[in-house]
Order: C-alpha cells, then structure tokens, then sequence
C-alpha cells in the first residue's frame, strides 16, 4: 500500500479508534483522525519491517488501529490540562 493509502486508512483507523476510546480529547475529532493517520503510517510501517504481515494482508487494519489507539494514549497524557 502506497502511503496515500495508508493515509486515507489512516482516516478510517482514527474515526474507529476515537469510537474505541471515546471521552473528551484535547484537540478534538480533527486531532484524533490526525493521530490516526500517524498510527496507521507508524504500525502499518513497524508491522511489516518486523515481518508479521505482508503488503495488503488484513491484520494491517489491527496493527494500525493499535498504533493509534496507543498514539491517542500518549496524547491525552501529555496534552491534559493541569490542574
């Protein structure tokens, strides 16, 4: 998959993954489908340079979806407002 593609998956990862984790993020819906492009690119790209699936192989959609679920986790923790 092209990286346009795993942008434009990137898109639908990070709409599911805000419906996995919902709550209040500190930038909105349009910052979650950001840091779902960026967890699709990030796990997409570590997933098949390890060598668990190859091009095109469905466990991609897994593996970007924990990309961005584990990149929404790291935002909301640095992003929190203080108390």
């Amino acid at each position: 998959m092209s990286i346009l593609g795993w942008i434009l998956f990137g898109l639908i990862v990070g709409v599911v993954a805000k419906f996995l984790m919902p709550g209040r993020d500190p930038g909105g819906l349009i910052i979650t489908i950001l840091i779902g492009i960026a967890g699709a690119l990030i796990g997409g790209f570590i997933g098949r340079a390890v060598g668990w699936y190859g091009e095109g192989d469905p466990v991609g959609f897994v593996m970007a979806l924990l990309g961005s679920i584990v990149l929404l986790l790291l935002y909301r923790m640095i992003a929190r407002p203080s108390v």
